[in-house]
């Protein structure tokens, strides 16, 4: 297993030897000023859209006073949208109906008369589950798990499991103390050849093992 070529469009290799053209390196398709993806976060869209950006952060226009933020290691399923801030509307006046984005010359100044938001940020290794929604300046932490369909805001914390709209928190994955130790190995940080060599701890729910290859066995405590 390789995953050093993390520079390529499609990662996927079918058994045929074809690549995948659903599944996509996300930083490698999406180039925008207002959105940051780390290395080998994928996303799954068997409609392959021409603009994944748009597909993604429909609301987001570039120079917009919030941004995405998306770590590194994540995996997004297809149907997956981030809602920013920039998709309010006014609420001040008698009507919130956007009358200035049908006039050209109101547009601009509507965009930047609108309140701005908090961005909204994904940690590493988080898996984002069919057609979910994050709402404006939500906050995921690493390691999270989002159901399918789930309706997400606020802050997540590392290593939760939510679903449901509002989305909740079903369980946490590890114990306190296990996510302590996993945020200081923070694995997705490593050299590649590192992670490949780990790829079998990682995948296990080994988390000694995983911290002895990265900080040495411990020592005993007298």
């Amino acid at each position: 297993m390789t995953l050093a070529k993390f520079t390529q469009r499609h990662p996927l290799i079918l058994p045929d030897g074809s690549h995948d053209a659903a599944t996509v390196f996300l930083n490698q398709v999406i180039d925008h000023p207002n959105i940051t993806i780390g290395d080998y976060t994928y996303g799954h869209d068997s409609a392959v859209p021409e603009d994944y950006a748009t597909r993604l952060a429909p609301y987001l226009f570039p120079g917009a006073p919030e941004h995405l933020k998306i770590g590194k290691f994540c995996q997004i399923a297809q149907g997956v949208q981030f809602i920013t801030a920039t998709a309010n509307h006014p609420m001040d006046g008698i009507s919130t109906y956007p009358f200035a984005i049908f006039d050209p010359l109101r547009f601009v100044d509507y965009r930047s008369s609108l309140p701005s938001g908090k961005d909204t940020i994904i940690g590493n290794d988080c898996w984002i589950g069919r057609e979910a929604m994050i709402l404006p300046g939500a906050s995921l932490g690493n390691g999270v798990i989002v159901g399918a369909r789930a309706v997400v805001s606020g802050s997540v914390p590392d290593y939760a499991i939510v679903a449901g709209n509002p989305a909740k928190i079903i369980r946490m994955r590890f114990s306190d103390e296990q996510i302590i130790e996993l945020n200081r190995i923070c694995w997705w940080d490593w050299n590649i050849e590192k992670i490949e060599a780990a790829i079998e701890t990682i995948e296990s729910a080994d988390i000694a093992k995983l911290s002895a290859s990265c900080f040495g066995a411990r020592q005993p405590q007298d």
